[in-house]
């Protein structure tokens, strides 16, 4: 089919685009001030992976993001990789003056390999802001930690405990499929405490590692939640992101449940669809929020979507929770940060109940009202589960793994036996989420002309 859309057209308004460039896994998540501060690996100079870079944005909504000059930007022979931020109100590493606090990136100095070969290498590094996150500095000590392999990236670091606390970092050593925890008085001395793996999905390397407490809704009650993103070997295929609950005593993770099945469906995952990788959350949200984003792509096809010259969007936030259910098992709950007034223009939100009754079979179609372009799904009491089937969705034909038929498992339903479904679409993205984001399910789609309409219907046997 001819596809005359612009892909201008295409660039969701609620999920973060940067404005003419490649963007891929969310870095730096930090609250401070008043603003929320999105950094992000970016190819400040062309439209497919390369030249990592940490791009920025800034909002004060967590929906309206403004694109900020490049943070910390390529070097030569050294591009700065995945990690995260935060505000050392402490002056632990000791890089404010008087009156100021500094806001501190710990991120991955990934040096390329020299022509022969050798000399390649992932090591965590810093750089620091004294004016609110508007202008960088790389510190002079570079790097902070180096053991001297090639893949060993994305520092996720947090503060534990109150003022006699400690920093702990999370990174993975990605080709053994560990998280490794270390810990620092002063973010630049780093100690080995423990690690956590190989466990669940190891079918690729293990990335974007993130480790927080998290309540159980209505409760006091508190357990720690780690994302450890994969890839290749994500529930849909390509990249996804699995999570694990359990303690944490500010060293050591210890996990409450390893299955020992080999099916991927036994595990944890934060998304079903083939869209939502390396999550990562915010740290220091007000009101104690635990606040989510990922990117809303796949490594399977990342560099060939039909958009230029920007490239790439994120996630809707998500705000994370537990909830116990009738069995006593947690369960993750997640629901997206959706925009209000102006900024919810362009984005339709569809709720609506459905049966997961035996027997019962609905069809939920999203069409645009002008073309044949649809996503189907379909919500099957007798599985258990909802089928996304975006092989008719528009643009599919770029990249053979593209036209996908996926599935995500449907929670429990009430007392009626019905469960409620919303969609969010958002130009080229829809998140779905199942049972109060029970379950949820993110899919990249390019239509001819946007979907506007939700159809229900009893689904054909």
């Amino acid at each position: 089919m001819t596809i005359t859309t612009t892909t201008d057209a295409w660039r969701p308004s609620a999920h973060f685009t940067a404005r003419s460039t490649w963007l891929n896994d969310p870095n730096g998540l930090l609250f401070h001030n008043g603003t929320y501060h999105l950094f992000f690996q970016n190819n400040p100079t062309g439209s497919t992976w390369g030249n990592m870079s940490w791009g920025h944005a800034t909002s004060t909504d967590l929906v309206s993001w403004s694109e900020q000059p490049v943070a910390i930007p390529v070097l030569d022979g050294e591009m700065a990789f995945s990690g995260s931020a935060v505000a050392d109100v402490r002056n632990t590493a000791g890089f404010a003056g008087p009156g100021e606090t500094a806001l501190v990136a710990v991120y991955t100095a990934a040096r390329d390999a020299l022509p022969d070969g050798t000399g390649a290498s992932q090591a965590q590094a810093l750089a620091y802001s004294v004016d609110d996150g508007a202008t960088w500095t790389r510190y002079a000590g570079n790097p902070v930690l180096d053991i001297g392999s090639a893949e060993f990236r994305d520092p996720k670091v947090f503060w534990f405990g109150g003022d006699d606390g400690h920093w702990v970092m999370v990174a993975v050593e990605a080709v053994d499929r560990r998280v490794a925890v270390y810990t620092s008085p002063d973010l630049i001395a780093w100690t080995r405490r423990s690690h956590f793996g190989p466990a669940h999905a190891t079918g690729g390397v293990w990335e974007c590692p993130d480790l927080f407490p998290l309540r159980v809704r209505g409760t006091d009650e508190v357990r720690w939640m780690m994302i450890v993103s994969l890839n290749p070997g994500g529930i849909a295929g390509g990249s996804g992101s699995q999570y694990f609950l359990g303690d944490f005593d500010g060293a050591e993770f210890t996990a409450d449940r390893i299955s020992a099945s080999e099916d991927p469906a036994d595990y944890d995952w934060l998304d079903y669809g083939r869209d939502y990788y390396a999550a990562v959350s915010f740290n220091d949200a007000p009101e104690g929020r635990r606040l989510t984003i990922a990117w809303a792509s796949n490594w399977d096809y990342a560099n060939e979507t039909p958009t230029g010259p920007w490239r790439s969007s994120m996630s809707l936030v998500r705000e994370l929770d537990l909830v116990r259910g009738a069995d006593g098992r947690l369960r993750l709950a997640q629901r997206a940060v959706l925009p209000t007034g102006p900024a919810s223009r362009d984005v339709r939100v569809f709720d609506v109940d459905v049966s997961r009754l035996p027997g019962d079979r609905t069809e939920l179609r999203l069409l645009t009202g002008t073309t044949d372009d649809e996503v189907v799904l379909t919500v099957d009491g007798d599985e258990g589960v909802l089928t996304c089937d975006r092989t008719r969705s528009g643009a599919v034909d770029f990249a053979a793994s593209f036209p996908s038929v996926d599935w995500a498992p449907l929670p429990a339903p009430d007392e009626s036996g019905r469960i409620p479904v919303r969609i969010v679409v958002d130009a080229s993205v829809v998140e779905v989420f199942l049972g109060g984001g029970l379950s949820t399910l993110t899919q990249l789609v390019f239509p001819s002309a946007p979907f506007t309409t939700l159809q229900v219907r009893a689904a054909a046997e």
